[in-house]
């Protein structure tokens, strides 16, 4: 679980990895005999049990430098990815972070260049990035199925992955998502929630060298049950 690549000099939440740092981490992978992929590239691939060697990798919010920074380094390194972006927040900025610097979120351009690039699936994050555990009924169906219908005209083809904003999800939100017509969805730590619908991840970041990459992987193995119905 990636968000924004670029300057981590200012960087309260911790969620930005510098360019050079991204290249060390898919090296790490490639030197291990592994491929990052979308997430729909991996399900797809477990489905046949081929999915041993491949790591899905994912960048939330849809910042503009996943086109700028992340996708020269994927392509450089015969990787693809799942970046989840906010149709509701075309051409805006993170405004739900209180803390940190500003940044712009992709607009219509770029969401189409990513969705063009082969191995890039484009997912959604919601509409506005609001926690959908608190939503009332109605916001809840904007922001899960509206995005949806949004993001799949913009791209013209349909979406099939969701990714909830903040890693919250309960079992409202859940339902709702798999109701709007998604495959699949990405949570951060699910709980007792399980299913393609709250997959785990892991946070990797700027602080994230060869050691702890080993380490987190072998303790989100240990950790996780495995996924039902994946």
């Amino acid at each position: 679980m990636y968000h924004s690549v670029g300057d981590t000099s200012d960087d309260p939440y911790r969620l930005t990895v510098s360019p050079d740092r991204l290249a060390r981490q898919l090296g790490w992978l490639r030197r291990r005999g592994l491929r990052g992929v979308s997430m729909a590239d991996l399900l797809a691939a477990r489905t046949r049990g081929k999915g041993r060697n491949l790591v899905g990798l994912t960048f939330d919010d849809g910042y503009t430098d996943f086109v700028d920074l992340a996708l020269p380094l994927l392509r450089q390194y015969g990787f693809g990815a799942t970046v989840f972006v906010l149709p509701g927040r075309l051409d805006g900025e993170n405004a739900w972070d209180p803390l940190g610097p500003r940044k712009r979120l992709l607009g219509k351009q770029g969401i189409r260049v990513a969705a063009a690039t082969e191995g890039i699936e484009v997912g959604s994050h919601g509409l506005t990035h609001v926690d959908l555990t608190k939503a009332d009924t109605e916001t809840l169906r904007a922001e899960v199925a509206d995005s949806r219908a949004l993001l799949s005209e913009l791209i013209g083809t349909d979406v099939h992955g969701f990714c909830y904003p903040y890693g919250a999800l309960d079992r409202r939100a859940m339902d709702a998502v798999r109701d709007a017509g998604y495959r699949y969805a990405c949570a951060v730590d699910p709980g007792p929630l399980n299913g393609v619908h709250a997959l785990p991840r892991i946070h990797i970041g700027e602080n994230d060298t060869s050691v702890r990459l080993f380490l987190k992987h072998r303790l989100h193995r240990l950790r996780r049950r495995p996924v039902e119905g994946a």
